[in-house]
């Protein structure tokens, strides 16, 4: 199996559509990038490459071959190589940040990712300015140490 940098147990249902078998897990995955690739061990031992899925508030792994993945419940372990991966502070929000004595970085990675995407979804600069305003306005103050 390829280096990994995490591992995560998993568990969910194995269902089926018209592109083939994919296990839809009983809890959305937090702070993995989607559409990257994995290694899922099912406690059965069979081992899959997988593609990680997350839409709103469901992953899906999607095995990359079309054999192995038992129909039901199923239990085992994700193996990541690329590991966490946390988004970058766009320079505007954290200039406005640090212009207003405002900790971005005090933020959890829920609430990180959250911010950021409201923020990337602006359709114009008015709306992006708009939006940085509100983001930091809801930021802690930076404390000093």
């Amino acid at each position: 199996m390829p280096q990994t940098t995490a591992a995560l147990d998993v568990a969910g249902t194995v269902t089926a559509d018209a592109a083939g078998r994919m296990l839809v897990l009983d809890r959305r995955l937090d702070g993995h990038d989607t559409f990257l690739t994995g290694q899922l061990e099912l406690d059965t031992g069979i081992r899959l490459p997988v593609r990680v899925l997350t839409l709103d508030d469901i992953t899906i792994l999607r095995p990359r071959t079309a054999a192995g993945l038992p129909a039901g419940k199923v239990t085992g372990r994700l193996h990541l190589p690329h590991g966490w991966r946390r988004q970058p502070v766009p320079e505007d929000l954290a200039a406005a940040a640090s212009r207003d004595g405002r900790d971005v970085e005090a933020l959890s990675e829920p609430e990180r990712r959250y911010a950021l995407t409201y923020l990337n979804e602006a359709t114009t600069d008015a709306i992006r300015t708009a939006r940085i305003a509100a983001i930091v306005a809801a930021l802690p103050e930076r404390t000093l140490t």
